[in-house]
């Protein structure tokens, strides 16, 4: 049985695109006449991919799936193969009904490299871009243990955990940057077309003004002239910065450091990041992983290389034969708390337990910092707009004042 992907009218001329299963071109053509669909085009989908790398130079570069939707997958193919549904027809299933044109080619295409004999660890390691080693790894522990259900749940539950904690994230941090950006924007207006021309009639009466007003139409006309040239420089300090912190392994080594030492934000990135690594690491061994491999997986998870040299380190050290907790207290980035609770897992044999309570509680205390910045950012950014509005108003105010007292 093969699988075709096929450009097609209905009975009321509508375009419709989707794949079918077929022996042949000419049955495909059949069973979709069958369905009142008339076909334009039809190709076999396993005729577009001949390998990896073929795969991932046919897909369109703007084309993506997004954490979420690879989220919602893992969740009904995790249903579906739990209620004793065999794979294959788990993805024909997902395949039919999905949305997304990226995630629903790749699903094509690994249900037919796993018709032809491949795992299904084999079969998504060809699309990297939609599943990440992490994924992978949790993927050939379930297959390998027979648990596959089991660990796609989990894996499902990991990743709607972390939408759910970068959501509350974003939400906290949206208002604040929408306040910052608005209020910018008036400022920028209020310089650049309202005080130029109220500052002109001070300037017309050729009269000594203060230095406040001298100040203010100063900055009115540099900003006038020159804000395509502060654009510029905005732009392309952005872009040297995205460059030097990604680009580059020293550039991107020298932020991570900084972030950590950052006051207020970097004790919420370390939160972050340890919540990151705690979570994704029991996570990890609960789905049958052995904890060397999974320590290398979570070292590019946590997002911060200076944390991911530490874990790193921590590796090396397990090698030796020595604890989890003695290597990452070492390091000096992980909180006594974490390391002691980590050290009575160890002993215990209670780890992945120790290091969800870990996670849960770091990520609770990363939520709250931030609801506690922002709810302080608010105030002290109106406070900043205030005073700059409120120069605006002196500068403009006094030499009317003064001319008031010339007039007496």
């Amino acid at each position: 049985m093969s699988v075709f992907e096929y450009i097609a009218l209905d009975a009321t001329g509508r375009q419709l695109k989707g794949f079918v299963d077929a022996p042949g071109m000419a049955a495909a053509r059949q069973k979709l006449r069958e369905e009142n669909i008339y076909p334009v085009e039809i190709n076999q989908a396993e005729a577009k991919k001949d390998s990896a790398v073929s795969a991932a130079m046919k897909i369109n570069l703007w084309e993506r799936v997004s954490a979420s939707q690879v989220a919602v997958f893992t969740r009904q193919l995790s249903t579906l193969l739990g209620a004793g549904m065999p794979l294959v027809p788990s993805l024909s299933i997902l395949m039919q009904q999905e949305k997304n044109p990226l995630l629903k080619k790749s699903l094509a295409q690994i249900r037919e490299q796993i018709t032809e004999g491949k795992s299904l660890t084999e079969s998504m390691s060809e699309f990297p871009r939609i599943f990440p080693p992490f994924y992978l790894n949790m993927v050939r522990a379930g297959e390998a243990s027979g648990t596959i259900n089991l660990v796609l749940e989990r894996l499902a539950d990991f990743s709607e955990n972390q939408q759910a904690l970068m959501s509350k994230i974003r939400s906290a941090l949206a208002y604040p940057i929408i306040m910052f950006i608005m209020g910018s924007a008036v400022i920028f207006l209020l310089m650049t077309f309202v005080v130029p021309k109220i500052t002109t009639i001070f300037t017309d009466m050729n009269q000594t003004l203060p230095l406040v007003t001298v100040v203010l139409i100063k900055v009115s006309n540099f900003l006038k002239a020159f804000w395509w040239l502060i654009l510029i420089l905005l732009f392309a300090g952005i872009a040297a910065f995205k460059y030097t912190t990604a680009g580059t392994d020293t550039g991107r080594r020298f932020w991570d450091n900084m972030k950590l030492k950052l006051p207020v934000m970097g004790q919420i990135s370390r939160k972050i990041a340890i919540a990151r690594f705690c979570r994704t690491l029991a996570t990890l061994l609960q789905s049958g992983v052995p904890l060397l491999a999974a320590m290398e997986i979570v070292r590019n998870i946590v997002n911060n290389v200076v944390i991911g040299d530490a874990i790193h380190q921590a590796a090396r050290d397990l090698e030796e034969g020595k604890g989890l907790s003695g290597p990452l207290n070492k390091s000096g980035l992980f909180p006594p708390l974490v390391t002691e609770m980590i050290a009575v897992g160890e002993q215990s044999g209670t780890l992945e337990a120790m290091l969800n309570r870990i996670a849960v509680a770091y990520e609770n205390e990363s939520q709250a910092s931030i609801m506690v910045m922002t709810s302080l950012l608010e105030p002290v950014m109106i406070l900043v707009m205030g005073l700059v509005v409120g120069f605006i108003v002196v500068s403009i105010l006094l030499p009317i004042f003064e001319m008031n007292q010339l007039v007496r």
